[in-house]
C-alpha cells in the first residue's frame, strides 16, 4: 500500500474514532437533556408569549409574580424570570418554599422584550413626525399603564397602526376616574419634564450616513427613547439543571479521549517504524556510496513510495557502478588499442638504429601508416570525448539529405567498385537543420562498414523517406550480419564484431559511438537490426527542419 495511503489512513482512523467519541458523548448527553427539559421546551411558547403579552399591556414588570406562579403551576416547570441587567423578578422555587436551597437552573431558555418596535414602511407623511407623535404617545401611555398596574387596575391596551401599541385613557378614566385622572396627571408631567431632555427625533437622524434608510435610523431613535420608561427585556429559565448528571459525563469523556490518544499513539507507531527502518537503511547505504562502495545496494520491498525511493537508489548506484566500470574498460581499452603498435613502432625504430634492418621506402611507408592510424584512433577518442561533453563544435545550416547521400555515394563509388559491392541511393526530399560535415561523417561511417561486412557481388542501399516530423535515413547492407547478442554493445567504444579482426578490416571501434553522440546532439537517433547471414539495417531518424 502507498505511503501517503497509510499516513491517510491512520488519519482518517483517528478522525473517525475521535467523532465517533464526540457523536456517542453527544448523544447521550442530549438524551438526558432532551428527558429533562422536553415538557419545558414544549411549554417555552406558552410562557414567553404570556409573559410579553403582561410587559407590553402593564408598561411595567410590578404585579407579574402572579402571572408567573400560575403558569408554573400551569406548566409544571420551574420558571425563572430575570431581567438584562441581572435583577431577578421572580423564581418558582423560591415562591412555592423559600426555605428551599437554591438549585441549578435548567437549560431551557427564551428572551421576553415587551418592547414595541416602529415600523414606518408605507408612511404618506413626514417620518420624523409620525415618529416624534409615536414616541411621545407610548411615553405617555407605558406611563398611565404603569401608574394603574399599580393601584390593581388592569390597563385597556389596542394595536396601533406603526406597530407602536396606544392605551385606551378614556375608558380607564371612566371606570376608574380617580386614580385615572391621577395616573394620567403623573404620566403627562414626568413627559413634559423630560421632553427637553429627548430631543427632536429628526435632528437625531440629520447627520446619518446617506447609505443609512432613514426609517432605520428613527425606529433605533425610538427604541432608544422608550428604554428608560417601557419594561425591561427579560430571560425566561425553564426546569432544574441536575449536578449528578453532568458529573457522569466526565468519564465517558476522558474514556474516549483516552482510546482515541492510544490508537493514535499505536498506529503512529507503527507507521513510523515501518518507515523509518527503510530510511535509516537508505541513510547507511547512501553513505558506504559516499565512501566509495558501489556495489552497496538496499533491499526493495512493496510498491509505496519507500519502496520507488529505494529503486531509485539502487539504479543510481547501478548507473554509478556502470560508469566507473566503462571508464576502467575505457582506459583498458586505449591502452590495449595503442600498446601493440607503439611496440612495434619502437622495435622497428630500434632495430633502425642497431643496423638489424635495413632502412627503405616500403618500410618507411609502414611505419608512417601504422603512426597515421594511431594519431586517428586518438582524435577519434578526442572527438568522441568532445562530443559527450557537449563541446563538440557544430556549424548548422539547411541540408538537403537527398543531395548528401548522393555525395557520401560518389566519395565511396571508388572503395565500393573495387569490393565488389553495388552501393546505390533511392531518396525524396528531405531537408534538415544540421551540421552537414559531421552528417557526412556518420553516413561516410556507416558506409564504410557496411563496405567492410558485404562480400562481394553484394549491395549496399542508402534510403531517405520523410515520416511525420522526422526524417529516416537506412543504410542497408546485405553482408554477414550480426550475432543478436552482440547487438546491445554495437555502440560501445572499441567494439567489434569480430574481436579477431585487423586494423585494416576492422577500425577503432570508435565510429558507431562517435555516431551515436553526433545524432543525439541534433535531436536524433539510430537503431539497428540485424540478422546473421541476411545482413544489417542502420535507422537514422533526424527532426525535420520547419517549413
Amino acid at each position: 500500500m502507498s505511503f501517503r495511503l497509510r499516513v491517510l489512513g491512520l488519519v482518517m482512523l483517528v478522525a473517525v474514532s475521535a467523532t465517533a467519541a464526540t457523536l456517542w458523548l453527544v448523544l447521550r448527553q442530549a438524551s438526558r437533556q432532551i428527558d429533562e427539559s422536553g415538557a419545558a421546551a414544549a411549554s417555552l411558547d406558552q410562557v414567553t408569549s404570556a409573559l410579553r403579552d403582561y410587559g407590553r399591556r402593564h408598561g411595567t414588570w410590578e404585579g407579574v409574580r402572579d402571572l408567573v406562579v400560575r403558569l408554573g403551576e400551569q406548566t409544571g416547570q420551574r420558571i425563572h424570570l430575570v431581567t438584562e441587567s441581572g435583577w431577578v423578578l421572580v423564581d418558582t422555587d423560591h415562591e412555592s418554599n423559600p426555605e428551599r436551597a437554591v438549585r441549578e437552573l435548567g437549560t431551557v431558555n427564551g428572551y421576553v422584550n415587551p418592547r414595541p418596535t416602529l415600523n414606518l414602511s408605507g408612511v404618506d407623511a413626514d417620518p420624523a413626525n409620525v415618529a416624534a407623535k409615536e414616541l411621545a404617545s407610548y411615553r405617555t401611555g407605558v406611563r398611565f399603564a404603569a401608574c394603574l398596574t399599580r393601584n390593581g387596575i388592569d390597563p385597556i391596551q389596542r394595536p396601533g397602526r406603526f406597530g407602536v401599541p396606544a392605551y385606551d385613557v378614556d375608558a380607564a378614566i371612566s371606570a376608574h376616574p380617580e386614580v385615572g385622572r391621577n395616573c394620567l396627571d403623573q404620566a403627562t408631567r414626568s413627559e413634559r419634564a423630560l421632553r427637553a431632555e429627548l430631543g427632536d427625533l429628526a435632528a437625531a437622524c440629520a447627520e446619518t450616513d446617506p447609505s443609512e434608510p432613514r426609517d432605520y435610523c428613527l425606529a433605533e431613535a425610538f427604541s432608544a427613547r422608550i428604554a428608560e420608561v417601557a419594561p425591561e427585556p427579560a430571560q425566561v429559565i425553564l426546569g432544574v439543571g441536575d449536578e449528578d448528571d453532568r458529573a457522569l459525563v466526565v468519564g465517558p469523556l476522558l474514556a474516549a479521549a483516552a482510546g482515541v490518544a492510544a490508537v493514535a499513539i499505536i498506529a503512529t507507531a507503527l507507521l513510523s517504524h515501518r518507515v523509518l527502518r527503510p530510511i535509516a537503511i537508505l541513510t547507511a547505504a547512501s553513505q558506504r556510496l559516499g565512501r566509495g562502495d558501489l556495489t552497496s545496494r538496499v533491499p526493495v520491498r512493496g510498491n509505496d513510495e519507500i519502496a520507488v525511493l529505494a529503486r531509485s537508489f539502487n539504479r543510481m548506484a547501478d548507473s554509478l557502478q556502470r560508469g566507473e566500470e566503462r571508464q576502467r574498460r575505457l582506459v583498458a581499452d586505449v591502452a590495449h588499442e595503442l600498446r601493440t603498435p607503439l611496440a612495434n613502432l619502437r622495435g622497428y625504430l630500434e632495430a633502425l638504429s642497431d643496423g638489424v634492418i635495413e632502412p627503405d621506402p616500403e618500410l618507411f611507408a609502414s611505419l608512417h601508416e601504422e603512426a597515421v592510424l594511431q594519431q586517428r584512433i586518438v582524435d577519434d577518442l578526442q572527438d568522441l570525448a568532445l562530443a559527450e561533453a557537449g563541446s563538440l563544435a557544430y556549424h548548422r545550416t539547411t541540408v538537403d539529405l537527398a543531395e548528401l547521400l548522393e555525395t557520401c555515394r560518389t566519395a565511396h563509388g571508388a572503395g565500393a567498385d573495387a569490393a565488389g559491392v553495388t552501393l546505390r541511393v533511392e531518396t525524396e526530399p528531405v531537408a534538415v537543420h544540421a551540421d552537414p560535415d559531421r552528417l557526412r561523417q556518420v553516413v561516410g561511417n556507416l558506409i564504410t562498414n557496411a563496405l567492410r561486412a558485404t562480400a562481394e557481388g553484394g549491395e549496399v542501399k542508402l534510403t531517405l523517406r520523410r515520416a511525420g516530423d522526422s526524417a529516416v535515413v537506412e543504410v542497408v547492407d546485405t553482408g554477414s550480419g550480426i550475432a543478436p547478442e552482440a547487438l546491445p554493445y554495437v555502440f560501445d567504444r572499441f567494439w567489434r564484431a569480430d574481436s579477431a579482426r585487423g586494423r585494416q578490416t576492422g577500425g577503432s571501434g570508435l565510429g558507431l559511438s562517435i555516431v551515436r553522440q553526433i545524432l543525439t546532439d541534433h535531436g536524433g537517433g539510430i537503431r539497428v537490426t540485424s540478422e546473421l547471414g541476411a545482413g544489417t539495417t542502420f535507422t537514422i531518424t533526424l527532426p525535420v527542419r520547419p517549413a
